[in-house]
């Protein structure tokens, strides 16, 4: 199977170079010359890094009791909970930041809390309100994927560990550290790659120049100096971090060898004692408290306009459906391919690169060098709405790509050579022993797909007219324009969308699935 995924992979990977380093070739081509950075570049420079060095520690870290205590616990309303703890990483942006701000801003819930105390308020401004920022958005993420880690552990591994009479401090080191080896230098590296290449975080709670990423400084440079050449070299210097940050997170991964299982119902008998239940009720109800209490806070204003919302939102809201389904479709032609092709370990660092070049470019400057390949044969407007498609899909594939590849590699291991004494090939194969050990992952990373998309604002700001705007968009039109109360409408309508849309992929990943 992974041999026959190849030439279906090399053509994902083209189309992945072309968005990735083509159109920063087109971003260099129309720049005159790479200029030498300043020192407010390499300020930028610094900060992003420790940023997103903080960020990506801190969300994996607080997201490891998350996921253990989701793992070994079954109780009503948990997979309710799973969708709903996954919402902040779907939200736009600048939504979710404005329910932060309603927490944990000058005037929220948690200065007021302080003053009642008599404590001196803090402020949510430079890198601390960064880093909460994305350790709000990436938490949610880095749970998902550490336990799609835990729940590949096979339930027989626990089983002879119960027989052995092994308690939670054996089972940690003998079942629970080896995973999370395998695990957590993947999910750390996508979290630092979405720090590193964050924009709306830093522009709305950076705080001023002391707080600037590379990100922001690209798009002063396009916005308002339309200086290509120093977007061009600090695109550069991105794109070498970001491709470092890979290579040494494939370095570290080290696999889990369980082996293969029968896919049977997890049952932990080491989770029995009163302080590990404490324990997990403590971890989720705080991760719970900390990521819905700023989307309570939006619902409360949103909820009423939701019924008086004009007729564009919700003419731009069928746009956005349309672009996220779509873009769904293309991550399943994108992602399965190279996951597959990864899973026979011929040639997977070519692969791993290729699924994760997305995240080591900036969107700003792929849909800017979209925009002067396009612009001299199509009016933007005519080609807004499949591009958006086409780069959603692209800047998805890195967590598609890392949700699939444990599990595709799993099933090459532990079936591979048993479907190939069988005369197994092809799409019976595929059919057969693969997409079954493949559908959670694979819900997952279409559900993932279709809400980034549903709330992305990227590349379609560069190319959208008035007839082309998606429900994103639209939102931020209206909050230009003033008019808040239809924006938290408009918030909560999107907001809506895009949980449905991950609900619905998402638990039908999980249909007849080991749970």
């Amino acid at each position: 199977m992974a041999r026959r995924a190849q030439p279906i992979a090399a053509l994902s990977a083209a189309v992945v170079l072309a968005l990735t380093l083509g159109t920063l070739a087109a971003v260099f081509a129309r720049a005159s010359g790479l200029p030498e950075l300043g020192p407010a570049d390499l300020a930028a420079l610094r900060f992003t890094i420790l940023q997103a060095t903080l960020s990506a520690i801190l969300s994996a870290a607080l997201a490891v009791p998350v996921a253990r205590a989701l793992a070994r616990r079954r109780f009503p309303g948990r997979g309710i909970l799973i969708t709903l703890l996954g919402a902040p990483f779907i939200l736009p942006v600048i939504v979710a930041v404005l329910g932060l701000l309603a927490v944990f801003g000058r005037a929220g819930l948690f200065n007021r809390g302080l003053e009642f105390l008599g404590l001196p308020p803090v402020t949510i401004y430079g890198l601390q309100g960064v880093v909460l920022a994305h350790v709000f958005f990436n938490l949610p993420l880095a749970t998902r994927l550490i336990l799609q880690g835990w729940l590949s552990i096979p339930a027989e591994r626990f089983r002879l560990a119960a027989s052995l009479s092994m308690g939670p401090s054996e089972i940690a080191r003998f079942l629970e550290r080896p995973m999370l080896r395998s695990v957590l230098p993947g999910t750390v590296t996508a979290i630092f790659l979405i720090c590193l290449t964050s924009f709306a975080v830093a522009l709305t709670l950076g705080g001023g120049p002391r707080a600037t990423t590379i990100e922001l400084a690209i798009y002063q440079a396009f916005r308002f100096d339309f200086d290509l050449g120093r977007a061009a070299a600090l695109a550069s210097v991105q794109f070498v971090l970001c491709l470092l940050a890979v290579l040494l997170a494939g370095r570290a991964a080290r696999e889990t060898g369980f082996g293969a299982g029968l896919d049977r119902q997890v049952e932990r008998w080491d989770a029995g004692s009163v302080w590990l239940k404490v324990q997990d009720a403590a971890a989720l109800i705080l991760v719970s408290i900390f990521l819905l209490l700023p989307l309570g806070a939006l619902l409360e204003a949103g909820l009423p306009r939701l019924a008086t919302l004009p007729a564009p939102v919700w003419e731009s809201a069928l746009r956005s459906l349309a672009v996220a389904v779509s873009s769904a479709v293309l991550i399943l032609v994108l992602a399965l391919p190279l996951a597959l092709a990864a899973a026979g370990r011929r040639q997977a660092g070519l692969w791993e690169i290729s699924a994760m070049l997305p995240l080591t470019a900036s969107s700003l400057v792929t849909g800017t060098g979209l925009f002067i390949l396009l612009r001299p044969f199509f009016a933007p407007g005519d080609v807004a709405l499949p591009v958006t498609v086409l780069v959603n899909a692209a800047m998805a594939l890195p967590f598609a790509y890392r949700s699939l590849l444990p599990p595709a590699r799993d099933a090459e291991t532990d079936f591979g050579r048993l479907a190939e004494s069988l005369g197994m090939t092809g799409l019976a194969r595929l059919r057969l022993v693969t997409l079954p050990r493949l559908r959670r992952p694979l819900g997952f990373a279409l559900g993932l797909t279709a809400a980034l998309s549903m709330g992305d604002l990227g590349v379609i700001a560069l190319f959208a007219g008035e007839e082309t705007a998606t429900l994103p968009l639209q939102l931020y039109r209206l909050m230009g324009a003033y008019r808040m109360a239809d924006a938290a409408g408009a918030a909560v309508l999107l907001l809506g969308l895009s949980l449905a849309l991950f609900w619905v992929f998402d638990r039908g990943g999980r249909v007849n699935a080991r749970a």
